[in-house]
């Protein structure tokens, strides 16, 4: 179904050698989860509000090689962090506030750096959602996990990555058959309840549900989701669609944008108050107060009850909505110039009415809207982090990022000084589901 060239052979044996040494066992006994990162080309800011969102996986992402302990016993190293963690999966795993206020440790490292105390928190994580539901493991894995260098904060869902690479780690380990859509459950334990994260299960759903050459499209609302093929993977034929873009990452420098606002629990706020005046006014009081509620006709017939700034929140809800029902039948069929306008749409709204994104990133947008062979481009990480992504025609994507980088680095050469050549602007191709290799 396609050429699938992530994880490469050369990257596997890397993965597969580390695990060997570190349990003395043969590197063909090694097994590796291949979890890989998400992009959400339409749907921006809406998840919250129960609307609906697209998504698909990229080819790059987490490795997370294993082989199953001989007891009960637990040992991973990372490729980004220092230290290792040592446990036994025997031991009680209590959410994080409880874990803290009880100062269990975490990773034992010569840093004290917050990050690298913490990274441990996912393997721990993933441990308490299975037992929470009633699994019962005998053997722990021995393990090394690596992610794709400089992704790790950009906005591509990296966190859920590794906890969905964590969770299929220890199923295989213990011979456990756990459904996709019971393991995105999983993961919203490890992420809400373990670890206290505010976070919807888009990212989750992606990494799981994705097939190569489709768009996974979920309403929030509902948690249902379909699968839309490209018209070519309909049929017997080639797959023209997949082979006429390529998707762009441009990063800005930013870690963490640094936006004017208070920032994204904010903007969940005026859209929740939008909602509720709105549904007053439409006599749908006793609804939660979520933009999905209100029905688009009482939008467009109370929407002049709105503040400004209310009202800005309430357009880019149900303009974004719209866009992803567009941009649908646009993938669907195989109208990549259509798909690409309306994620340029997607974020110049992100940009005047939801207001997210900073100086920097919203530059960054603007250089890729004239890149060469450009379908269409967005923030991505919701705006408030520091990572653009970019459809591109296929031949002209070595042109494009060459272009984006030297454009940038006119209008913020300190910021670009902090990225390194090769990491400024990567070029992608849509990816797969997280599987066990």
């Amino acid at each position: 179904m396609g050429a699938m060239c992530w994880p490469s052979e050369s990257e596997l044996n890397v993965i597969r050698t580390k695990v060997a040494q570190m349990s003395g066992r043969d590197s063909k006994e090694v097994k590796v989860v291949a979890s890989p990162y998400r992009i959400c080309p339409l749907g921006a800011h809406i998840d919250h509000q129960g609307g609906i969102v697209s998504a698909m996986t990229i080819d790059k992402g987490i490795l997370l090689g294993f082989v199953p302990s001989d007891d009960s016993q637990v040992l991973i190293h990372s490729g980004q962090f220092n230290g290792e963690l040592r446990f036994s999966i025997d031991e009680p795993q209590l959410p994080r506030s409880a874990a803290e206020s009880n100062n269990s440790g975490e990773v034992k490292s010569s840093s004290s750096s917050h990050e690298e105390c913490t990274w441990g928190n996912y393997v721990r994580g993933a441990l308490y959602a299975l037992q929470k539901r009633g699994n019962h493991l005998k053997k722990g894995i021995i393990g090394f996990i690596s992610g794709a260098e400089g992704l790790d904060s950009s906005g591509l869902s990296s966190s859920a990555a590794v906890g969905v690479a964590y969770l299929l780690a220890f199923e295989s380990a213990n011979n456990l058959v756990i459904s996709p859509s019971e393991n995105i459950e999983y993961d919203r334990l490890i992420e809400n309840e373990y670890l206290g994260l505010k976070n919807g299960i888009l990212d989750q759903s992606a990494i799981l549900l994705s097939s190569y050459g489709c768009l996974t499209c979920m309403n929030c609302k509902t948690k249902e989701y379909i699968l839309i093929r490209s018209p070519e993977l309909n049929g017997n034929h080639t797959n023209d669609v997949m082979k006429k873009f390529k998707i762009l990452l441009a990063f800005s420098g930013l870690k963490q944008a640094l936006t004017t606002n208070p920032g994204y629990n904010q903007r969940v706020a005026e859209c929740r108050e939008a909602a509720n005046i709105l549904l007053q006014a439409s006599g749908s009081e006793e609804l939660e107060p979520l933009l999905s509620n209100v029905e688009p006709e009482a939008y467009e017939k109370h929407k002049d009850k709105l503040d400004p700034n209310l009202a800005r929140r309430a357009k880019h809800y149900f303009s974004e909505n719209k866009r992803v029902l567009e941009g649908l039948e646009a993938w669907e069929s195989g109208n990549l110039e259509k798909f690409g306008k309306l994620i340029s749409a997607s974020g110049l709204s992100s940009i005047q009415n939801y207001e997210s994104g900073c100086e920097p990133l919203i530059q960054m947008y603007e250089i890729l809207l004239k890149a060469p062979g450009m379908y269409g481009a967005r923030f991505s990480g919701a705006g408030f982090r520091g990572c653009c992504i970019a459809f591109v025609d296929a031949d002209k994507a070595l042109d494009a990022a060459s272009f984006v980088q030297n454009e940038y680095r006119k209008i913020q050469p300190e910021l670009a000084s902090q990225i390194c050549d090769d990491g400024a602007v990567l070029i992608c191709d849509a990816g797969d589901c997280a599987r066990v290799i």
